[in-house]
C-alpha cells in the first residue's frame, strides 16, 4: 500500500523545533540537533507539522509504508544514530506497542554484531523508561538532549474500566457515555489496539453524534467507535486500509455505518466496501441513516 507521509530533509533541518508542537501525533522529536521522524506508526501524513517549518525542510512524499512494518522500520533507523532508536523505541512503549517493541528488540539483538552502538545499552535504557497508557504526560525527554512530545491526544485508551466500575460512570447531567475507547478519529486509531479485537465497530460520520441526541444510549453502547467526515478529511485512502486491517486482522465482529442524510456522507460506506474488497474475510455492515434533525431515517444491512 502506499500512503502520504512526511520527509525531512536533513540538510534543510536547522533543528529549531518550531513544527514538534504541530505534530499531533507525537512522531517528531530533536535528536542530536535535528527533527527526526521517530515513529512511522504515528504519522498520519497530513502534514500539520509542514507550514510550521521556516526552512522548508519538511515535506509530504507518498511512498510504500503499509501495513506498519517494524523490523523495517528499526532497520533503517539504525544509520541515524542510538539515540534515535532510543526515541523510537521510548515512542512504542509509550503507546503501548508492545508487539511492535518486541519485534525492534528481537531486530536488534539478532543484528547486534552490525549495528554500530550498544544494543544492550539501548535495552537497558528503554526497559527502564515508564511508558504506558496510564500516563497521561507526553514520553519523557531521552537523555542526551532529546526533546519530549508525546501527543496525549493520540495516545490509545481503554475506557472501559473506568465506565464499568461500580459507581464510576462519567457522566454530563443525567446522560452516561459509553465511549469506550480513545482516540475515534480514524486517523489516528490504531486498528492494533485491543479494543477493536473481535469488537463490534460503529463507523459514524463526524456530525451524526451531535444530531442524534440518544447516540450513545441507542446506538454507541456495547462498540468500538471510529469518526469521519466523507467531505472534509484528506488521506482518505489511509481510511481503507485501516478498515481492511480492522477486518482482517482485528477480526471485528460487524460493522454499522452511520450517516447523514446529506449526499456528502455516502462515501463513508463506500470506504467500508473498498475495504471489504481486499479482505480475506467478510463482516455483516449495516447502513443507517440520520436526519439533520436527529430522527432515524433508514437502517438495513446492506
Amino acid at each position: 500500500m502506499k500512503r502520504e507521509i512526511i520527509k525531512i530533509d536533513d540538510d534543510l533541518c536547522n533543528g529549531c523545533g518550531l513544527c514538534i508542537p504541530n505534530c499531533h501525533e507525537g512522531a517528531l522529536q530533536i535528536i542530536d540537533g535535528k527533527v527526526r521522524l521517530v515513529s512511522e506508526l504515528m504519522c498520519d501524513g497530513l502534514g500539520a507539522c509542514v507550514g510550521h517549518c521556516p526552512e522548508g525542510a519538511i515535506t509530504i512524499e507518498e511512498r510504500e509504508a503499509a501495513p506498519y512494518d517494524e523490523v523495517l522500520t528499526i532497520s533503517e533507523m539504525i544509520s541515524k544514530g542510538k539515540n534515535t532508536v532510543i526515541a523510537h523505541l521510548k515512542h512504542l512503549k509509550d503507546y503501548n506497542q508492545h508487539e511492535f517493541l518486541k519485534q525492534g528488540v528481537n531486530w536488534l539483538m539478532e543484528n547486534k554484531s552490525s549495528v554500530p552502538f550498544s544494543v544492550e545499552e539501548v535495552i537497558h535504557e528503554v526497559h527502564h523508561h515508564k511508558g504506558g497508557s496510564h500516563s497521561s504526560k507526553p514520553a519523557e525527554a531521552p537523555s542526551n538532549g532529546g526533546s519530549a512530545c508525546g501527543c496525549p491526544g493520540a495516545q490509545a485508551i481503554d475506557l472501559t474500566a473506568v465506565v464499568d466500575a461500580p459507581g464510576a460512570e462519567k457522566t454530563q447531567g443525567d446522560v452516561s457515555s459509553a465511549l469506550s475507547q480513545w482516540p475515534v478519529q480514524m486517523h489516528l486509531i490504531n486498528p492494533a489496539a485491543p479494543n477493536f479485537q473481535g469488537s463490534d465497530l460503529l463507523l459514524a460520520a463526524d456530525c451524526v453524534a451531535f444530531a442524534a441526541g440518544n447516540f450513545h444510549a441507542e446506538y454507541l453502547k456495547g462498540k468500538t467507535l471510529a469518526i469521519a467526515c466523507p467531505k472534509l478529511d484528506h488521506g482518505k485512502e489511509i481510511y481503507v486500509e485501516k478498515l481492511r486491517r480492522l477486518i482482517d486482522e482485528s477480526k471485528v465482529n460487524t460493522i454499522t455505518v452511520m450517516l447523514m442524510e446529506v449526499p456528502c456522507c455516502s462515501s463513508l460506506l463506500q470506504f467500508v466496501q473498498a475495504a471489504q474488497a481486499q479482505t480475506s474475510r467478510k463482516v455483516p455492515v449495516k447502513l443507517m441513516v440520520i436526519s439533520i434533525r436527529g430522527e432515524k431515517l433508514s437502517e438495513e444491512w446492506v
